[in-house]
C-alpha cells in the first residue's frame, strides 16, 4: 500500500478555520482524515502540509513511526506550532488508514479499551458562536451555566479571570470570588467546574491572587494560570496554592512535558493531539504524564476530526481524566460531519466502527469555505492601551 496524495479541506467556523487533512492511498476507497486546525494560522498550516508531502508520498501509510520520523527528522529545523500541527494531522490520518485497513477502531491499535465511557466537559452554552454571556451580570452568567448543564453535562469550563497582566486589583478579585461562588451555589457540588486563566496573569503572584479566591469552590483544575513554557515557575506556583493546576495546550515536545513531570509542576497535562505530534506524540506524552503521576485532559476546542481523534485516545489511555469538547460550536456541525461523539450522561460512548468513525461531507463543507476569522484576541487590551495576553 502506498500514499498517493495529501489534500486539505478548509471549513470556516467563525473564530477559526478548521483545516482537515485527507491522506489518500492506492487502495480504492481507503483514505484517512486528520485535523490541522491552528487558530489564525490557516494558510501557514496548509503550506506546511504541502511542504511535508514530499516526505510522505509513496510511503506505506501503515509504517506510522517511520513516516513520523521522516516528517520530523527530514525537516531539519525544529517545526514549532505550525509545522507540528501539520505533522499531527498527517499522523492522525495514518492511524485512521491503518485501523480501517484492519477493520478495527483506532483505540484497538493504541493498546485497547481501558474504560467504558469517556467523560467530557463543555464550555458556556457549548461555546456556541454568538451565544456567550459575560460575567458582568452574574445572574445571567449563572443562568447560562445552568442552561448548559441541562444539556446533559456534569462538567463545565468557565472563564472567570479578566485581562490583568501584572496586577490583580481588589475590585477584580472580589468580582471573581463572587462569580465563582455564585456558580458553585447554582450548580451544586456534583458538577465539576474548571476555569481557564488563558495565561492572562503575567506573574505567578497575580495568578496566585486569583486562584486563592477561586479555590474554595474546589475546581477540578485551573488551566494555564501563567503563560506556558516556564515549568519551574509553574511548579513554584503549584506549591503555593490549594488547587490543582493544568497546562499543556501550547506545549508541543516531549521535552516540554518531561520538564513538567520532573518538577511535578501541575496535577494534569493538556496536550492537543492536533499540535503535539498526533497520536504518535500523544501516546508518548501520556506515558510521561503517567510516570509523573499526572492525569491527562486533552485540549480540544476545535473540529470533529480532532474530537474523534481525542475520543479514541481517551478510550485507550489509562491516566485519562476528562476531555474537552466543542461539538456545539456551530449549528451545522452534524450537517457536514458524520462523527462518533455521542453524549450520554455527560460522557461520550465508546465507538466500535473501523478507524476514527469520522466522515466529512465535502459538498456540504464547501458551503463554509475559508474566510478570515473573527479574532477574539484583538480585544485583549488593558485600560491604558497595553496589549494583554488573551
Amino acid at each position: 500500500m502506498k500514499i498517493t496524495a495529501i489534500r486539505t479541506v478548509v471549513v470556516n467556523a467563525i473564530h477559526r478555520n478548521w483545516v482537515f487533512v485527507k491522506v489518500e492511498t492506492d487502495q480504492p476507497g481507503l483514505y484517512g482524515w486528520g485535523e490541522a486546525t491552528l487558530e489564525w494560522k490557516t494558510r501557514a498550516v496548509i503550506g506546511a502540509v504541502e511542504d511535508l508531502e514530499q516526505f510522505v508520498l509513496g510511503q506505506d501509510p501503515r509504517r506510522i513511526e517511520h513516516i513520523f520520523a521522516r516528517m520530523t527528522k527530514f525537516s531539519f529545523w525544529p517545526l514549532g506550532s505550525i509545522g507540528l500541527t501539520a505533522v499531527s494531522a498527517i499522523d492522525q490520518a495514518l492511524w485512521d488508514i491503518k485501523a480501517k485497513d484492519l477493520g478495527v477502531p483506532v483505540w484497538q491499535l493504541l493498546g485497547g479499551q481501558v474504560r467504558d465511557r469517556v467523560r467530557v466537559y463543555t464550555h458556556l452554552r457549548r461555546a456556541r458562536i454568538g451565544a456567550q454571556v459575560g460575567t458582568n451580570d452574574i445572574g445571567a452568567f449563572c443562568a447560562a451555566v445552568e442552561e448548559t448543564i441541562a444539556m446533559g453535562y456534569n462538567a463545565i469550563k468557565l472563564g472567570f479571570v479578566p485581562y490583568c497582566a501584572y496586577e490583580a486589583t481588589v475590585p477584580d478579585l472580589l468580582h471573581v470570588e463572587k462569580t465563582a461562588m455564585a456558580v458553585r451555589e447554582r450548580v451544586g457540588p456534583d458538577v465539576a467546574i474548571m476555569t481557564d486563566f488563558h495565561g492572562r496573569p503575567a506573574s505567578p503572584e497575580v495568578a496566585k491572587a486569583f486562584i486563592d479566591v477561586i479555590a474554595p469552590i474546589r475546581p477540578l483544575f485551573v488551566e494555564e494560570p501563567i503563560q506556558p513554557g516556564h515549568a519551574s515557575a509553574m511548579a513554584g506556583l503549584a506549591r503555593r496554592v490549594d488547587c490543582p493546576l493544568a497546562t499543556g495546550e501550547r506545549l508541543f515536545t516531549l521535552r516540554e512535558f518531561a520538564e513538567l513531570a520532573e518538577l511535578q509542576a501541575v496535577a494534569h497535562i493538556q496536550p492537543d493531539l492536533s499540535h503535539c505530534g498526533g497520536l504518535t506524540g500523544g501516546k508518548k506524552i501520556a506515558a510521561i504524564a503517567e510516570a509523573g503521576q499526572m492525569g491527562i485532559a486533552p485540549h480540544n476546542p476545535m473540529g470533529p476530526v480532532a474530537g474523534a481523534v481525542a475520543l479514541h485516545f481517551d478510550v485507550a489511555t489509562p491516566n485519562f481524566l476528562i476531555q474537552e469538547e466543542a461539538v456545539g460550536l456551530v449549528p451545522w456541525f452534524d450537517e457536514v460531519f458524520d462523527h462518533p461523539m455521542r453524549l450520554k450522561d455527560g460522557c461520550w460512548e465508546v465507538p466500535t466502527g473501523p478507524g476514527f468513525g469520522i466522515e466529512i461531507n465535502e459538498e456540504a463543507a464547501a458551503r463554509h469555505p475559508f474566510a478570515p476569522e473573527i479574532v477574539p484576541a484583538l480585544e485583549a487590551v488593558l485600560g491604558d492601551g497595553t496589549i494583554a495576553s488573551w
